[in-house]
Formats: structure tokens, C-alpha cells, sequence
């Protein structure tokens, strides 16, 4: 049987990241991510509720992390769901959620103060399954907005109709 463990965030960085160098060679960058829902309850009254999550990003995405994310950036990421057992200072054994990321995408721009620049897309760690392994990654750097491709024209949709009445109808 199949399974998926995949997590998509869209939310805003608590504060910049935090990049380490391991002695492999291997870079990691850890920093939290909040999302924001906002409604009203049946009382009439204003709720805004929040969830923090952990991400870690690593080698390559974890560089780039370092330089373009900082506190308040929007950012998208998509990942794994990942448990970590660990022990507390008084000896107690914990357990925390983390979302591995194989994907980051910076939204709006890498400078709050410049508004006209595009989005950072940061590169894949895993290729899709569905995608071909030789298809080229992108370089790690901004490139010029491009202009939009001219919009195709979606099908017209088939009209409904119908030879029952409404007392036909299962509920």
C-alpha cells in the first residue's frame, strides 16, 4: 500500500535562520515558520490563531537560506513530517514535530525594500518522482522577471441538462 508524508506551509520566519557547518561538509539551516488563521466565532468575535512550525533545510537550500531569509520573510515550503525523540534537562525523554524540507520558495522579495524584484526559488533537494532525472535545476541565484506567457484559453464548459425534476433529487 502507498503512503505519503508531505507537508505544504505557507507563513512567515519568527526570526532568521540558524545555519550550522557539520564536519561532513553538510550545512543545515533550522528557523520557525508561523501560519496565521483568522476567523470569526459564533459569538461574532474576531479569533486569529497561530501554529508554529520547525523546518530544517539542508546543503544547498540551507546557503541560500542563510542569505536571502530574515525574520518576517513569507515563505513557502514543502516537506516531510519528521519526529525527533530527545531528552529534556531533567533526564525527561520528549518529543518534538519537524518538517524536513525538500523545497523553499521566498515570496514577495529578498528585500522588503525593493519591492520590483522577483521571488527567490530556492533549488530542489529531490527531484519529483514524476519528473525526468535530467532535467536541469536552477542556479542559485535571482534572475529579471520575465513577462508572462500569453494566457491560453481554458474549454468552454458542456451545459448541465437535465430530464428529471427536482423531486428526483436524493435529498
Amino acid at each position: 500500500m502507498a503512503s505519503l508524508n508531505k507537508m505544504t506551509i505557507i507563513g512567515n520566519l519568527g526570526a532568521d535562520p540558524e545555519v550550522r557547518y557539520l564536519d561532513g561538509g553538510a550545512v543545515v539551516a533550522t528557523f520557525n515558520v508561523a501560519t496565521t488563521e483568522k476567523y470569526t466565532n459564533r459569538n461574532g468575535e474576531k479569533v486569529e490563531q497561530t501554529e508554529w512550525f520547525r523546518v530544517e533545510l539542508w546543503n544547498e537550500q540551507a546557503k541560500v537560506a542563510e542569505k536571502y531569509l530574515k525574520k518576517g520573510n513569507s515563505v513557502y515550503v514543502e516537506g516531510r513530517l519528521r519526529t525527533e525523540l530527545w531528552t529534556d534537562k531533567e533526564g525527561k525523554e520528549r518529543t518534538s514535530l519537524r518538517v524536513r524540507a525538500t523545497t523553499m520558495q521566498l515570496l514577495g522579495s529578498p528585500n522588503s525594500e525593493r519591492p520590483d524584484e522577483p521571488a527567490y526559488e530556492a533549488p530542489r533537494q529531490q527531484a519529483a518522482p514524476a519528473q525526468p532525472a535530467s532535467r536541469p535545476q536552477p542556479a542559485p541565484q535571482v534572475a529579471p522577471r520575465q513577462q508572462a506567457a500569453p494566457a491560453r484559453r481554458e474549454p468552454e464548459p458542456v451545459p448541465f441538462e437535465s430530464n428529471s425534476s427536482d423531486d428526483d433529487l436524493p435529498f
